[in-house]
């Protein structure tokens, strides 16, 4: 299975699903020194930002992304 159709298959997932999901990757990350994490987050980062350049992607209001992150915590 590559990432790309496990991708596809977790985006399905409904909010908290996707969040529990999301949980338990970063905790599998543990391991990865701060350097490696901070070399990933901006590599995903330029490619979200890449995404969103070609109009693959559409941005998120910062309020939207704050409303939905607390609703996900309780």
């Amino acid at each position: 299975m590559s990432v790309n159709s496990i991708e596809q298959e977790a985006l399905g997932l409904d909010l908290k699903g996707r969040a529990r999901l999301a949980s338990i990757l970063l905790r599998s990350l543990d391991d990865i020194s701060e350097e490696e994490c901070e070399k990933l987050w901006a590599e995903e980062a330029l490619s979200r930002l890449s995404e969103m350049d070609r109009g693959q992607v559409a941005g998120v209001p910062f309020e939207k992304a704050v409303s939905e992150a607390r609703e996900l915590i309780g």
